[in-house]
Formats: C-alpha cells, structure tokens, sequence
C-alpha cells in the first residue's frame, strides 16, 4: 500500500475477532468477490478489508426503485419542472447563499469563468444550497446499483471503485458518507469520479470537503464546468420561436450545438441576437398538452447538460440564474 487505507477499515479488522460476525450482505456474492479482486489488483486494497466493507453494506431495495425512469404519462412538462426551482423560495435562499458566501463566488467567477448567479443556481437547484444533500449511505447507494441494476452496472461499479478509492485517500470513515440515492455526494452532488477529478480545496484549509465547505463546492462547480469548456462572457441560450414544417428536422431530442444559426433561421427558427456563424442546438421543452416552449442552446448550455444530461435541468439552471441576476447582484458587478 502506497497510503493508509481509512480508519474504519483497519479498526474494523483490528476488532472484528472479537465480535460476532454479521450476516453476509455483498461479500458472497460471485460478482462481488470479482470486483474486490479487481480493486486489490489494480488499486492495491487489502481483500480482507474489503471483504469486511462489503459484508456490511446493504442492498437497499428503495433505490432500485427510486432509479427507474418514469413513464412517459408520468413525466412532468417542462413548465412543472421549472416552477420547483424557479420561485420565489430559491429566489431567496440563494440571494441570501450568494452574500454569504459573496467572496468565494467572485473568485470563482474570476479564476474559472463561470458567473457567480450560475453556481448559486446549479446549487440551488442540487441540494436547495447544501439543506439536502441526501440521506442515503453512499456505499450501500453504489454497492446496490453497481451489483443489482443491469441497465447501468457498469457505470456504477465504476463510481462504487472511485468511491472507495476517494474514502481511502481522503482518510474518510467509508460508512460515514451520506449523499443521493444514486450515490451524488455533497453540496454540488458530485458523483465520486466528479470529486476525484474536479474538486478543488477553494477555501485553502489542505483538504476537499464538498459535504461541509461551500468554498470547496462553489470552486469545483466552477472547476467542473471550466473543464467541459464553459465559455467566459457567453450566452447560454436563446428564446426561439418556430414556424413552418422544417424545424421539426432540428428538434431531435439532441443538445449537442452542431448546427449554424443561419441553418435554423432557414428551417424556420426564429431567435434574436445569436451571430448567424453561432453553432447551436434547437432545444423543445415539451409541455405536455400545451405548447412545447423552444430556446437555442448554445455551447455554455451543451455544458450544463454535461452536470446533469437533461434540457429540462439546463434550461431551468440558466433561468433561475437570470431569476437571481435579476434580484440580487453585489454592488460594482
């Protein structure tokens, strides 16, 4: 071992002949022993340690659940979706989240980029500004979609891997963490690979803390976004109006910005203030029954959807963060 693994793990082992062993959970599962062979050969963990971890994380049934997608009559329209973060309620907090924590959100802006409103809206909309960070072991939250959800297992093993290995490094009790049902961590709810690659210890104390530092979680938002290639100074979207029967080629679902704004405007797209050479996307915000709504997401809004792959989710990023420029801006912005 190049680091001491955590605390938990050597005073588990230290101990664990003295009482009396729990009933098996993960550990005797074929899959589960694949995966710990995997982690003491590629990350040099100690087997019987991680045997004990497994053997005390649970499977939690609520999550399979809770991981489903909706149905499709069961999803709701976009203007649902944006009334529960676009209020008067995180209009509030996250004025009042912006002038604690004023400092730190123009130091981000100024290093990284990224404007002070679209953090505070990205963490307004994630934990209601660090209120509810979720209360699910992050551990059992992996463990049970990595080893009993099909559809993703590949993924969540890979995060169940990063979770471990940041817990070891960063010296935290692995049992300890609480976070989303999906396993998301802290104020920002990054997912373990997230806080690997982009925390950053913004408030200069020689450590990473996202569940307790809103400096470490305003500068890796902005570290995050700043690495998927946030542009300074730039748009996210644009109001779109439509017309005609050649849009509809354009409105696939996709968020990529791979069109010209000129070919829109020729497809019947109708937009203000995007330079005719501006690549975009033409986003459809379905409203079940009503209307749908349209913007033109432009590569700031390409960026958001990396945080969170939904239009619904950017689109209502980029609209509580005007709702909060709006409202609350600190004197000299």
């Amino acid at each position: 071992m190049t680091r001491a693994l955590l605390c938990t793990f050597l005073l588990a082992c230290t101990t664990a002949s003295a009482q009396s062993a729990e009933p098996a959970r993960f550990a005797a599962r074929a899959e589960v022993r694949a995966f710990i062979r995997e982690m003491v050969e590629q990350h040099r963990f100690v087997q019987h340690e991680l045997e004990y971890v497994f053997s005390r994380a649970r499977r939690e049934p609520a999550i399979l659940e809770a991981i489903q997608p909706p149905a499709p009559q069961a999803r709701r329209p976009w203007d649902a979706y944006r009334a529960i973060f676009v209020n008067a309620r995180h209009i509030r907090a996250g004025g009042e989240f912006w002038q604690a924590h004023g400092n730190a959100l123009e130091r981000a802006q100024r290093e990284y980029g990224v404007p002070a409103e679209i953090i505070v809206s990205i963490l307004g909309i994630e934990t209601f500004y660090g209120r509810n960070t979720g209360r699910w072991r992050v551990v059992d939250a992996l463990a049970t979609l990595a080893f009993d959800y099909p559809p993703r297992a590949g993924f969540f093993r890979s995060e169940l891997a990063n979770y471990l290995r940041l817990a070891r490094d960063s010296g935290i009790d692995v049992f300890s963490m609480r976070g989303s049902y999906a396993g998301a961590i802290g104020i920002p709810q990054f997912m373990p690979g997230s806080y690997l690659r982009y925390a950053v210890d913004f408030d200069g104390d020689g450590a990473v803390d996202l569940r307790a530092s809103a400096a470490d979680a305003i500068g890796s938002v902005a570290n995050f976004l700043r690495q998927h290639g946030w542009q300074a100074d730039a748009p996210v979207l644009a109001a779109a109006g439509v017309s005609g029967e050649g849009y509809k080629a354009f409105a696939d679902g996709s968020v990529e910005p791979k069109h010209p704004a000129a070919e829109l405007a020729k497809a019947g797209v109708r937009f203000d203030g995007v330079p005719a050479e501006a690549r975009a996307a033409l986003i459809q915000l379905d409203n079940g029954d009503a209307p749908p709504e349209y913007r033109l997401g432009l590569p700031n809004f390409y960026v958001l959807t990396r945080y969170n792959r939904s239009s619904f989710y950017a689109a209502a990023v980029a609209d509580l963060a005007a709702a909060l420029r709006a409202a609350f801006q600190p004197e000299g912005r």
